[in-house]
């Protein structure tokens, strides 16, 4: 049972930076494409980020394309996601979650407890 804990949440400015990391225990994420959603208040957790198991392939949102990029480190088992320029509207409870190479949430098998970004005008 693999366990997935999100960091590095929190309230920041538009225009400023956060990284949120993802540790996994349990099992090792090599075996699993690792992806990033996010839900705002009212709306449907949607897609954000996608990462293959080697790494080597990823794939965005169009809003987050050229502001997010995702990444991995198999060896410390863990998933990052470096969100830059934010804006108000990437305010959202941020999740990670292992599983399929897709945008699609119901390709993951594991899921994080979430963590808060706040981005204020």
């Amino acid at each position: 049972q693999v366990r997935l804990v999100e960091s590095g949440g929190g309230l920041v400015q538009a225009g400023d930076s956060l990284r949120l990391s993802c540790a996994a225990s349990g099992g090792t994420l090599s075996s699993y494409a690792m992806g990033w959603f996010r839900q705002a208040p009212g709306k449907e957790r949607e897609f954000v980020a996608t990462i293959s198991w080697s790494g080597t392939m990823t794939r965005y949102a169009d809003s987050v394309k050229g502001r997010f990029t995702i990444s991995r480190d198999n060896a410390k088992n863990t998933v990052s996601l470096q969100m830059l320029s934010l804006k108000p509207e990437d305010t959202a409870v941020y999740y990670c979650a292992a599983g399929d190479n897709s945008w699609s949430d119901r390709r993951y098998d594991y899921w994080g407890q979430g963590t808060q970004v706040t981005v204020s005008l």
